[in-house]
């Protein structure tokens, strides 16, 4: 077996025991994205020079008898609108093409100080606007089952170079679904923790009050070891929890279903749900049910409402948010201005793509005098009520929601670049979760159309991510699906 092919536990261990080295393995990973990366376009950047020092540190403390950290010598990739010393942080935008922040990511630098191997920058929609990962500047990320469909977005990146072997772990950031849908289409794991559970200090803001950082990994064992690594208070950002962080690894060793109590939503059940998908979740259902869990059937009436109200508070969010971006502070400056206004607008109309600009003139409209009322606070009260609805099924006992993670397996690349709304939709069950601020993990649930992966989402209480990887790790472990890997993978 290739060191690329192990899982980040495996790879640490082997390293822990002096089978392999750090460098081995991030060598092994680096020559994976070289050989096939052409094919799927995952990487903005490789960071070599930064991985092959990160591995020879390693491989000197372990020389020195120094104990094995918990991602010692894994390599990982990082979406690229996490800062990182000695790489550029471009958002797959020409905004921020040539930009090099001076310092670290909260996440980053935990991941680092855990002793995971940053191998590179992973692509992703500009400014993480998007699900498909076609609307980067730097062209669209391939989906490694068939490269003719999208990868899922935005962070397409991450999901891909999981997913077709060219990292073991990856951080990507989920705003209204970010991770878990490219998750999904990739078929391999990836986990949204509770809003303020993961420090947002170092990611470029899209909505500040949706976005959070979460791991992808190939199975929830690992997705659990690299949460628990990022996890956790961090000063520097004002929303950031100091909930104590439980062993989330541990959490994830857990089998069993016995007594655990899990709800079905109605309103996951749509017009809009493929119907080989709605077939492979309710298997996924009837896995749980035979390995112990009780099934019960719940209501989230205000579902419906949850796309509407996303529209607006995160482009309202996004409208502030890349106001800073005007030619002046960092970024992208036109050389064709005459005066302040000129460069304003002419530095946005040719740094920003177009589902970008789209979003900033959403959200502009939204927060204008005469429309707050009417859109924005109206957006706000529906949130509430969203969150609302999840609170009445966890009081009454249920200890996770399971249901689709997307409404269909990876659809064709251009198949909906032309149709907005369409896109918007694809988003239909993960987006009442970010609004809601509750942490989920979609895992692989079997095949659909034409062989493409399907995911089923857990959903769990705020905060209570051990009940959710121990869930997730049992529902894997029943239904085996953890072990199926793209063509690609043999490329």
């Amino acid at each position: 077996m290739e060191l690329w092919q192990l899982s980040a536990r495996e790879t640490r261990d082997a390293i822990a025991r002096k089978e392999t080295s750090a460098r081995e393995a991030a060598r092994s990973c680096l020559d994976r994205i070289a050989a096939i990366d052409g094919e799927v376009n995952a990487f903005l950047e490789t960071t070599e020079e930064i991985a092959m020092a990160a591995a020879a540190e390693t491989d000197e403390r372990l020389a020195a008898g120094e104990p094995a950290r918990a991602l010692e010598g894994v390599p990982i990739a990082i979406k690229d609108n996490m800062c990182m010393v000695g790489a550029k942080t471009t958002c797959a935008s020409k905004m921020l093409r040539e930009w090099r922040p001076p310092y670290d990511a909260t996440a980053v630098e935990r991941v680092r100080a855990a002793g995971a191997v940053p191998i590179g920058k992973t692509n992703l929609d500009e400014f993480a606007m998007g699900s498909s990962t076609e609307n980067s500047a730097f062209g669209p990320t391939l989906n490694p089952w068939d490269t003719t469909r999208a990868a899922g977005g935005s962070s397409g990146g991450s999901a891909a170079a999981v997913a077709s072997g060219m990292a073991p772990l990856a951080l990507g950031s989920d705003t209204g679904g970010s991770i878990r849908l490219p998750a999904a289409f990739c078929g391999i794991v990836g986990a949204k923790p509770t809003y303020g559970r993961v420090s947002r200090y170092g990611l470029v803001a899209f909505a500040s009050s949706l976005d959070q950082i979460g791991p992808f990994a190939r199975d929830v064992s690992d997705a659990a070891l690299l949460a628990g690594a990022i996890c956790g208070h961090d000063p520097r950002d004002s929303t950031s929890s100091a909930s104590p962080v439980p062993d989330l690894a541990a959490a994830a060793g857990g089998k069993t279903l016995e007594g655990v109590r899990v709800g079905v939503p109605r309103e996951y059940v749509s017009e809009g749900l493929d119907e080989l998908v709605e077939a492979r979740v309710r298997a996924a259902v009837a896995v749980l049910k035979d390995a112990g869990a009780k099934v019960v059937e719940v209501s989230l009436p205000h579902t419906e409402y949850a796309i509407a109200a996303y529209y607006v508070i995160a482009t309202a969010e996004a409208s502030s948010n890349l106001s800073r971006y005007d030619g002046v502070h960092y970024g992208h400056r036109t050389q064709n201005a005459d005066d302040i206004i000129g460069l304003y607008s002419r530095t946005r109309d040719e740094g920003f793509g177009d589902e970008v600009k789209r979003r900033i003139m959403l959200g502009t409209y939204a927060l204008s005098a005469g429309y707050y009322d009417a859109y924005y606070l109206r957006a706000l009260k529906v949130r509430h009520a969203i969150r609302r609805d999840f609170d009445r099924v966890f009081d009454a006992g249920v200890d996770a929601v399971v249901g689709p993670t997307t409404p269909t397996v990876a659809f064709k690349l251009g198949e909906k670049m032309s149709d907005p709304l369409s896109m918007y939709l694809m988003d239909i069950f993960t987006i009442s979760i970010n609004l809601a601020a509750l942490p989920a993990i979609s895992v692989p649930c079997g095949r659909g159309e034409d062989g493409m992966p399907v995911g089923v989402q857990f959903i769990s209480p705020a905060f209570e991510e051990a009940k959710l990887f121990a869930v997730a790790s049992a529902y894997e472990a029943a239904s085996g699906f953890a072990a199926e890997r793209p063509p690609l993978w043999d490329a």
